[in-house]
């Protein structure tokens, strides 16, 4: 019962991780769940739509199972002074349930019945109170997001976010300008990202609206852009906003992994390698060349710079993306279901948007 107390002030109050075992215990047993229910199901979009109530199941299961320990613990608490335990459960469920027992006798086993029906109330009322909060980040988080589709393509990818803004829309005129800004906000949206999803971990289950979205696939996207622009144009690329954008992202990663139980390094160690291959870096570069972005550095030569920066995030971001089943976007990691990686949904030729 007093891990029950610990959980709902850790958990609804306190607003930081208090590493409650019973919100992780119901957090790992609905995910196990919705892993068994969606294993046969080998379209994305279906498991997407059979996952999108993944994250209300977490709130419901953690509201049920702080009752359930209130629940027994108080029948515990008063079964030596009732005529056994069956008397000692009917009168808590009357008490948690119906707020009071008006059969209850003594000073002790009224005093014990009246704290698990405020128990009770109280669980109830902090939990209301409690979703509008995570309401609200998510749909500031979406926000970004969805703004983001435009610029990185649809499910979002890193070398897509920079040819479409040098491409402008086939205005002809470079909108690579607007970068510095650009990182310097998704900085922010990264450190927003890990107080909030940290402090309420449902949160990290939450999916987007949009099938082919994902909060981790758009911020991997973001930050994939940054590495390509620091690792081919040191030149041209604004060097502070696109680092601090990074290293907002690695942290992020970081902190969200280990939150949610994946153990993930603090700080990943410069010589290990990233998952990401050559080939696919090439893959970058002939879209960049596609629009004729400028380019400082051949591949070659940008790859070790490139592989430098994205070794920093890579590990964290594809266990949150194989651990939240994200959109298959490219360069976003393996994910259980063996299924080819959905490229940026591109307008056909003559279009110009």
């Amino acid at each position: 019962m007093l891990s029950a107390v610990a959980s709902v002030i850790g958990t609804v109050i306190v607003p930081r991780k208090t590493g409650s075992r019973l919100t992780r215990l119901v957090a790992s047993v609905v995910t196990s769940l919705y892993r068994l229910i969606t294993w046969p199901v080998g379209s994305y979009r279906r498991r997407d739509r059979l996952m999108a109530g993944q994250a209300a199941v977490i709130l419901l299961g953690q509201l049920a199972i702080w009752l359930v320990a209130f629940y027994v613990g108080y029948a515990l608490l008063i079964w030596p002074v009732t005529d056994g335990i069956g008397t000692a459960f009917s009168s808590v469920g009357a008490a948690l349930w119906t707020f009071g027992s008006a059969d209850s006798h003594g000073f002790y086993e009224t005093a014990v019945l009246d704290t698990a029906a405020m128990s009770g109330l109280i669980t109830v009322t902090l939990q209301i109170a409690y979703l509008p909060q995570i309401y609200a980040a998510f749909n500031h988080r979406e926000n970004d997001i969805a703004l983001l589709n435009s610029r990185a393509g649809s499910p979002s990818w890193g070398p897509e976010l920079l040819a479409r803004t040098y491409y402008a829309l086939g205005s002809g005129h470079s909108t690579l300008d607007t970068l510095p800004e650009f990182y310097s906000e998704w900085e922010r949206w990264a450190a927003d990202i890990a107080e909030s999803h940290v402090t309420y971990s449902p949160l990290v289950w939450f999916r987007s609206p949009s099938y082919e979205a994902s909060w981790v696939t758009s911020l991997l996207a973001v930050l994939d852009s940054a590495a390509l622009y620091l690792s081919l144009c040191p030149e041209a690329a604004p060097a502070v906003p696109a680092r601090l954008c990074l290293r907002a992202g690695m942290v992020c990663f970081g902190e969200v992994a280990r939150s949610i139980g994946i153990d993930v390094p603090a700080e990943p160690a410069p010589d290990a390698g990233i998952s990401l291959t050559y080939a696919e870096f090439l893959d970058a570069v002939t879209r960049l060349r596609e629009v004729n972005f400028p380019l400082e550095r051949e591949a070659e030569a940008a790859w070790p710079h490139f592989a430098g920066w994205r070794v920093n995030y890579e590990q964290a971001a594809y266990a949150l993306a194989e651990a939240v089943d994200a959109v298959p976007a490219l360069w976003s990691g393996p994910r259980r279901h063996q299924e080819a990686p959905m490229p940026p949904l591109r307008p056909g030729p003559g279009v110009s948007i």
